[in-house]
Order: C-alpha cells, then sequence, then structure tokens
C-alpha cells in the first residue's frame, strides 16, 4: 500500500502508511507526547508510557487480520490505529487509535479510522467494535457525530460500539 498525503483534510502535511517493524522505537517516543489521560484512555488502565506487551503485538501485524496504519508529522509517529478481526466473527474487528496530545482534535484520528475503514471493508470486514471510557469525551462525540448508526452497550465507566462499515462520508 502507497502512503497517503492527507494535506487538506484538516491535518496539515502528515501521511498514514501501514506500521513496520522499523516503527517500533518511533511509537515508543510518542509516549513522550501522551498525557497520563491519553494513555489511559487507550489501554484502560494507568501506564506512564506504551506498554512494551503492545509494542510486541504490534510486531505480529500480518496486514490482513490484524492491520495498524501510523500518521506521521516528518519522521515522528503522531497516531497510529489498528483493528484486529474476530476469529469467530469474521465480518468484525475491533479498532482503536491513539494519537499524541498535541495532534487531538485535528483530524488525525478521523483520517486514520477513515483509512483504516477502507482497508478493513476491502479485507471483507462489515463492522468494527470499540470499546471506549465514557470520560473520553472526544471518542464518544467522534463516535456519536461519526457514525449516525452506531449501536452501544455500556457497562460500568466503558461502552462497547458497533461501528457499521462503510464509515460514513
Amino acid at each position: 500500500m502507497k502512503q497517503l498525503d492527507v494535506r487538506g483534510v484538516g491535518c496539515g502535511g502528515i501521511r498514514v502508511r501501514p506500521y513496520g517493524v522499523a516503527d517500533r522505537e518511533r511509537v515508543r517516543r510518542m509516549s513522550d507526547r501522551l498525557s497520563a489521560t491519553s494513555l489511559y484512555t487507550r489501554f484502560f488502565s494507568g501506564t506512564p508510557r506504551i506498554p512494551d506487551h503492545y509494542l510486541g503485538l504490534l510486531n505480529t501485524l500480518d496486514h490482513w487480520d490484524r492491520e495498524a496504519l501510523v500518521a506521521l508529522d516528518g519522521d515522528e509517529i503522531i497516531g497510529i490505529a489498528e483493528y484486529i478481526r474476530h476469529t469467530k466473527r469474521r465480518w468484525s474487528a475491533d479498532v482503536a487509535v491513539l494519537v499524541a496530545d498535541p495532534w487531538q482534535r485535528h483530524g488525525v484520528g478521523t483520517v486514520l479510522v477513515a483509512r483504516l475503514a477502507e482497508l478493513a471493508g476491502r479485507r471483507g470486514i462489515t463492522e468494527f467494535g470499540a470499546d471506549v471510557i465514557l470520560t473520553n469525551r472526544g471518542a464518544v462525540l467522534f463516535v456519536q457525530h461519526g457514525w449516525p448508526a452506531a449501536r452501544s452497550t455500556r457497562d460500568g465507566g466503558a461502552a462497547r460500539f458497533h461501528l457499521p462499515l462503510p464509515m460514513p462520508a
């Protein structure tokens, strides 16, 4: 897959491309631009940095059932979005997004999810599932405004959203 230049869609001059094993240190460095809140809302636990376990999982991507895209500003990763297809419900995949704090609310996550949804759709995935902590107001608003047909179930302080693909324009 070629890189996607997202100039003109609200994100400045960032580039989006698939994650590669050489990106591990770039993702690790992204921790320096993430608040404790951002880390908590992505990993659902208090962690001072992006967990090493997560970095290891990224290196096992097969770019079909497990895919990740990164957004870059220059040579630095400023966002990552991934999906993992369900083994029993092959039409469905869980999606997760992490954007560096200085780049949040600038459209980076939207571009990453849109491109990831496009890839997933071509691979037979018709629904994303997303677990969102309800205090993550930006993510909740993104789903509510960007996916009017989304369904959700709540469990304590989190919601499980079912997001039909293709992603609405």
